[in-house]
């Protein structure tokens, strides 16, 4: 199903043209207090090593929530410069607002599913929705029946998981009345895994079994299981199409064990002002810290409502010597102690290391008791946002 003009894919390829620029988002550099680089030629690298594990099998990207918080149409056009056609968000809007930025090949997948009357503009743009419902079955049915045509869709099955697919009890009935379907071209037949993070968990091998069981019961499609965890699982959870996500933007796919993943981002912060505070001297709100002796201290644009979590207390880094958090992380602010630095070595506007070489994406997490997952989500408009290696010299508003 065409769904670009010629004139829109003439203007793909002019974004697309090779360049090492840096793409820039958001807040100006000199007007940002913080700075998130997303390190393009990383997560290229990191979906080449998933490839390259799947063996035969498709490697998808996972895009949804603005590409992990990191910026979803950079992230989708590396991805594309790398092989990458299929790619998955969760919600319709997503969809359509990312499809225009790819090439005319891509493949959007909706994870949710379309809400009631995103059919039509859906099926005019060409997404590809993943049912989840008899009910989404029958609305995607009723707008092929009004289009005149048969509509691509994915069709997920519960194996478990009690989150989002047809239970066993629905994929009979499809399969005892396959008219359901006649009108829609089946493309994949999916599930998800809830514990692929946990290798030993035996929820994986009855999970894989009841995919066995229900994709049987659909009409012959290309399968896929596999998320980020899941491609390291093991041949038979590879199927025909694996959708890794968090392990592309350098999240541990392997909890416990060496991170195979390249880190893709880098979190600095500019710093406001520095003073020296005396002993006894209260730190930030509610002087929940209390200098014990004579300290030097920074105050860096970054708080909550840029995304770093309250509850992450920890430090920054400068040239590798770690500055410990002093007080609350406030709104707007976090206060360091850089005592462990020589004397005028920080002055306002030089940056610190929050997220980069000496504290993960997956450390913060940690910090916070959370996961990686939602440390990358959580970054605020506020952030300037830049993308080194860009392969579209991509330039976002």
């Amino acid at each position: 199903m065409e769904r670009r003009t010629p004139a829109a894919t003439a203007k793909f390829s002019e974004s697309a043209k090779d360049a090492r620029a840096v793409a820039v988002a958001g807040v100006p550099l000199e007007l940002a207090g913080s700075v998130l680089t997303v390190d393009l030629g990383a997560l290229r690298e990191n979906y080449r090593m998933l490839r390259a594990r799947l063996g035969g099998a498709e490697c998808a990207g996972v895009v949804k929530a603005d590409g992990y918080g990191l910026g979803a149409v950079p992230v989708a056009r590396a991805l594309q410069a790398e092989g990458c056609r299929s790619f998955f968000v969760a919600h319709a809007a997503e969809a359509l607002d990312l499809l225009p930025a790819l090439s005319g090949d891509a493949r959007v997948f909706v994870l949710n599913g379309l809400p009631p009357g995103a059919e039509e503009p859906c099926a005019a743009a060409g997404v590809i929705p993943v049912l989840n419902s008899l009910e989404q079955v029958a609305a995607w049915d009723g707008a092929a029946s009004r289009r005149g045509e048969r509509l691509p869709a994915a069709v997920q099955v519960d194996s478990g998981m009690s989150r989002m697919g047809l239970p066993p009890s629905e994929v009979a009935l499809l399969a005892a009345e396959p008219a359901r379907l006649e009108r829609i071209d089946v493309v994949l037949a999916m599930s998800h895994l809830a514990c692929a993070d946990e290798p030993g968990n035996p929820a994986n091998q009855e999970q894989r079994a009841a995919f066995e069981r229900l994709r049987t019961l659909l009409p012959a499609a290309r399968t896929s299981l596999a998320n980020s965890s899941g491609v390291f699982l093991g041949g038979a959870y590879r199927y025909d199409l694996a959708r890794p996500g968090a392990a592309l933007y350098g999240i541990n796919p392997t909890p416990g064990l060496a991170n195979p993943m390249l880190p893709v981002v880098r979190l600095q912060s500019k710093v406001l002002q520095t003073r020296e505070i005396g002993d006894g001297v209260g730190i930030g709100y509610g002087y929940a810290s209390r200098a014990r002796a004579a300290m030097r201290l920074a105050t860096v644009s970054l708080g909550y409502a840029d995304g770093w979590q309250r509850r992450a207390m920890g430090a920054a880094f400068h040239k590798g010597v770690r500055l410990p958090f002093a007080g609350r992380v406030s709104m707007d602010s976090i206060i360091l102690d850089i005592t462990a630095l020589p004397p005028d070595t920080l002055h306002a506007g030089d940056l610190v290391d929050l997220i980069g070489p000496e504290q993960t994406v997956d450390d913060v997490a940690a910090l916070a008791g959370t996961i990686g997952y939602e440390v990358l989500t959580s970054f605020g408009p506020r952030l300037h946002r830049r993308y080194p290696d860009s392969p579209s010299g991509l330039e976002v508003p």
